[in-house]
């Protein structure tokens, strides 16, 4: 069973109860409670939460203190200097005051993680690392139970509250650690103490906040920090940054480190693969084990990702052979490559989302795997391509870069949206060339009129972009659903 997020019914014994609570905190509980879950957003909140009141940039949780309740909270942890209007019924009792929530939320986490007996990983990268997380999760859940942290959970609120979240008989816990800037991996993975640190691959993402590639090399590095002893590093041979996050590893008292990838000096290695339209079939060896397997998304990048999860199982001792049939029903997530088949009035239409995010390094490979589909009958193989966010400096060259990739992966048109897309648009050969547009909202109604049945549609850009709206607007156009196509009259934009 896999555990995340607050969905707790079957569990035989509460997540937390006020006494654990107050001896997390140091401060004393004026009545007993139960509780299911931990929240921080009023809107997601189960009944029997803990309502966190947490003080952000633009909200304030403790304004939501009175939602919370309404909502079913249990309890509440605030700040003593908020002034409060909570609703009827609702004491003193129903709140822990605290000096600093953040604080507070940080020690309930680190409750959870001393109380467990299980192992836990921690996963970053510049690419790839939720895909891997959802994975370890899929693998582990067939083993034992798991809990993995939600959605996208990486930040300085999501780590800590992932792991409040992590109940007390949790035999796997995996985290995902995120970054802007360097230093901030290093305070969340000593909140994790990961048994297992995974770096899946570095690149250029967030390159704005960096002097250079180097220097995000070493950010990643942080989470080996958290390795206090006897645990293990997973390193991707592949990269030219390997012999730095091994020393790294080393440096930072790793028991071992383990790589993956494709080169022969992997300990974990992909041996050979082939690419499927719905998957992908792969020959590897685990550190002098082969193993034969099938992975339920395709992409070489998948493969890729495949080798960091079977060398988690690996280090844990745990059975491969569970953990590759349990491969087979890794499917690509939504945003992160999951492909719709649209069916139009004469034929199927081909979508790929790849919205939810875009840096050089995943540009390439969606890139590549587009131009890896197999054609259907004449259709084409579209790319929709948004604007790369906080490439800094570098950002219009890296745009304007993906040209000769375009062209060596037999993608046959591009359409763009966004001003740094409109260099790469620019740059196009005639026959590559679709049509740009400033803005999503320009573009919508001109993209359904011109994908046709037999076309596969790639579409791929920051999260900011809002290129899912793209996507939605295409697999509106399914007649099987009972829609109709999906059209914004908007003036302009399209050049």
């Amino acid at each position: 069973m896999t555990e995340s997020g607050h969905d707790m019914l079957q569990e035989t014994r509460p997540l937390w109860t006020s006494k654990e609570v107050s001896e997390a905190l140091g401060v004393p509980s004026l009545t007993e409670w139960q509780a299911q879950g931990v929240s921080i957003d009023t809107r997601t909140l189960s009944h029997g939460d803990i309502f966190v009141a947490i003080r952000g940039d633009r909200l304030d949780g403790h304004d939501y203190v009175s939602n919370a309740f309404e909502n079913g909270a249990s309890v509440a942890i605030v700040a003593t200097d908020a002034e409060l209007n909570i609703v009827a019924g609702v004491d003193e009792t129903h709140l822990i005051r605290v000096m600093d929530t953040q604080n507070a939320l940080e020690k309930l986490g680190q409750a959870a993680r001393n109380r467990i007996t299980g192992q836990v990983v921690a996963v970053t990268g510049s690419v790839g690392k939720t895909t891997v997380k959802e994975g370890l999760g899929l693998v582990f859940s067939q083993i034992g139970k798991t809990h993995i942290s939600q959605a996208s959970y990486n930040n300085l609120w999501g780590v800590p509250l992932s792991l409040a979240r992590m109940p007390a008989d949790t035999q796997f816990g995996v985290f995902e650690i995120g970054m802007n800037h360097a230093g901030e991996i290093s305070s969340l993975t000593r909140q994790v103490r990961p048994d297992i640190a995974v770096i899946t691959k570095i690149a250029n993402a967030h390159i704005e906040h960096f002097d250079s590639l180097e220097g995000i090399a070493h950010a990643k590095a942080e989470i080996f920090e958290g390795l206090d002893g006897l645990k293990t590093a997973l390193v991707p041979a592949d990269s030219e940054w390997a012999p730095l996050l091994m020393q790294s590893a080393k440096d930072a008292g790793a028991k071992r480190a383990v790589s993956f990838g494709e080169s022969d000096a992997s300990d974990v290695r992909v041996i050979s693969f082939k690419l499927h339209d719905h998957c992908s079939c792969v020959s590897a060896d685990i550190s002098g084990q082969p193993v034969t397997f099938r992975i339920g998304a395709t992409g070489h990048h998948q493969i890729v990702n495949a080798m960091s999860i079977l060398a988690a199982v690996q280090v844990f001792e745990e059975d491969l052979t569970s953990a590759v049939l349990s491969l087979g029903e890794m499917k690509a997530m939504d945003g992160r490559g999951r492909r719709h088949n649209i069916s139009l009035s004469d034929g199927d239409l081909v979508v790929i989302d790849e919205s939810y995010n875009a840096n050089p390094e995943s540009m390439v490979a969606a890139l590549k795997t587009l131009g890896q589909f197999p054609r259907l009958g004449q259709g084409r193989r579209i790319a929709v391509l948004g604007d790369m966010k906080e490439l800094g400096s570098q950002g219009d060259e890296l745009h304007k870069n993906l040209v000769e990739h375009i062209i060596n992966t037999d993608v046959d048109v591009v359409f763009t949206v966004g001003s740094q897309m409109k260099l790469l648009q620019d740059a196009l050969p005639g026959g590559r060339r679709g049509a740009h547009a400033t803005s999503v909202d320009d573009l919508k109604s001109f993209l359904t009129q011109e994908v046709h049945a037999g076309d596969a549609v790639m579409v791929k850009g920051s999260n900011s972009m809002r290129l899912s709206e793209l996507v939605k607007c295409l697999i509106d156009l399914d007649i099987e659903e009972g829609f109709g196509a999906s059209t914004v009259q908007n003036e302009g934009g399209i050049s």
